[in-house]
């Protein structure tokens, strides 16, 4: 337990970087390519200045995301050596993979598009900003192959106890593969655009903001209000799959313990694993089978059916709840931040804001809420893939090292110790960024003018 506790640490605090980066990049492509498009105008400047702020909170973020990356991997041999003596043929190759088709790339064409700015023309900048985009989603791929493979084993058989690959293209596209693909995507897309939008307004209410600032929180604002329903979508294709290819994790996210018909839909309760049953429960008649199977009438199996293989039910019981809960107070806050702008977007002047300040305080206070979701996310189905780390094949309690617990748990502390210091400073920075969100003045190394453009005029 202490182990599992351990590696959960090391994944929460390093998927925290992972989920702003996929999509982030991505909203750093679109603004190079409205600087681009408006070069020679006012909007151009305004453009760089939205560029400029949150290249910097990418960087910050790749780099505790790849030292947290480390950190994770490390803990494959140290603390679960049977899960690499056993599946290594399958999860070293695609680790592999997701190192020289992504990593390379992001890294490679990271220090362009950090140091470039001025040094390069707009669009070896541009292409440089593009490359770490793809580069990104592909480590996103790789690592959601591998995760979505233990979730849903294919393409392999076991020969000695050691899994070999049969099908290669069975083990990456899996059958959970597409659905956690897209609904990690849309995600990070969540994420980031809440935490664009989130600390926008933090900068309007610190009157530290430029016009840059205007044009990102309107940004973030309409790419959350489009995601949402895409999310919502996304993750009802992937209960879908979940529910025919684990039910015992279905069971224990809806907190059914008996199979029926017409199962109810709870949407509180108290989950009671002693007596079986959820105390306290207030439930919607049949709406379990109708959102789970599309299925008034389907028949949903209880966790009674899995009396030895099924997971701890309150923390993915709990986590489903504040994932989903999260994600219902995002469309809210999105759609009507997307409503009041269309509506106040031709009488609010120039460099003003249609949000009134208790609205900036909303989406302030909204900054971080795609971590809340994702996290939550994660643990229903990290945990709800218990007690196997390779579903239906390999127990976690086989794999784990015969650690002291003494050990285990002083590493364990040290670990939260350190994250819970460097997660303070990252939030601390991100503030002092928002503050000081001015460019570099031309007389500045960082200027166009501090140095000899390489690709054509800047």
């Amino acid at each position: 337990m202490l182990s599992r506790i351990q590696f959960a640490a090391n994944i929460s605090f390093h998927i925290l970087f992972p989920a702003i980066n996929i999509a982030l990049c991505w909203f750093l492509v679109y603004f190079r390519l409205r600087h681009t498009a408006a070069r020679g105008t006012p909007a151009a400047q305004s453009w760089e200045e939205a560029y400029y702020l949150w290249t910097k909170v990418f960087a910050l973020s790749f780099a505790l995301g790849v030292v947290t990356g480390i950190t994770m991997s490390f803990q494959f041999g140290t603390n679960w050596p049977g899960y690499m003596e056993r599946a290594g043929n399958i999860a070293g190759p695609l680790l592999g993979y997701e190192v020289l088709t992504a990593f390379f790339l992001e890294a490679t064409f990271l220090g362009i598009m950090l140091f470039g700015r001025g040094r390069v023309s707009d669009r070896v900048h541009l292409v440089a900003t593009l490359m770490v985009a793809i580069g990104t989603t592909l480590s996103a791929f790789w690592i959601l192959s591998l995760n979505s493979w233990m979730q849903t084993p294919a393409g392999y058989q076991i020969i000695d106890g050691e899994f070999h690959a049969v099908d290669w293209l069975a083990i990456v596209f899996n059958p959970s593969f597409p659905y956690r693909l897209a609904h990690m995507l849309l995600a990070s897309t969540l994420t980031s655009a809440f935490l664009i939008a989130g600390l926008s307004a933090w900068q309007l209410l610190r009157r530290t903001a430029n016009h840059g600032t205007h044009l990102a929180l309107r940004t973030g604002v309409l790419a959350a209000a489009i995601a949402i329903p895409l999310q919502i979508l996304a993750g009802d294709m992937h209960g879908l799959n979940t529910l025919e290819h684990q039910p015992a994790k279905i069971a224990a996210m809806e907190g059914i313990w008996h199979t029926e018909k017409r199962a109810p839909l709870t949407l509180f309760g108290w989950p009671n694993e002693k007596e079986r049953r959820t105390d306290y429960a207030i439930q919607v008649p049949g709406l379990a089978s109708l959102i789970l199977a599309h299925d008034i009438d389907a028949e949903i199996k209880g966790l009674n059916e899995f009396p030895d293989a099924h997971p701890p039910v309150a923390p993915v019981f709990w986590s489903f709840r504040v994932m989903v809960g999260t994600g219902m107070l995002m469309l809210v806050v999105s759609w009507w931040a997307a409503f009041t702008w269309w509506r106040r977007r031709r009488t609010v002047a120039p460099g003003e804001s249609p949000y009134s300040r208790w609205q900036l305080r909303l989406l302030a206070a909204m900054t971080f809420s795609g971590w809340l979701a994702t996290l939550a996310g994660w643990y229903v189905t990290e945990i709800g893939r218990q007690p196997f780390l390779v579903y239906g094949v390999l127990r976690t309690a086989d794999l784990v090292a015969d650690h002291a617990p003494a050990m285990v748990l002083s590493t364990l502390i040290a670990y939260l110790t350190l994250y819970a210091l460097l997660l303070s400073a990252y939030v601390l920075v991100l503030m002092y960024m928002a503050k000081h969100p001015a460019m570099p003045t031309p007389e500045t190394p960082q200027s166009p003018k501090a140095a000899t453009p390489i690709g054509g005029p800047a």
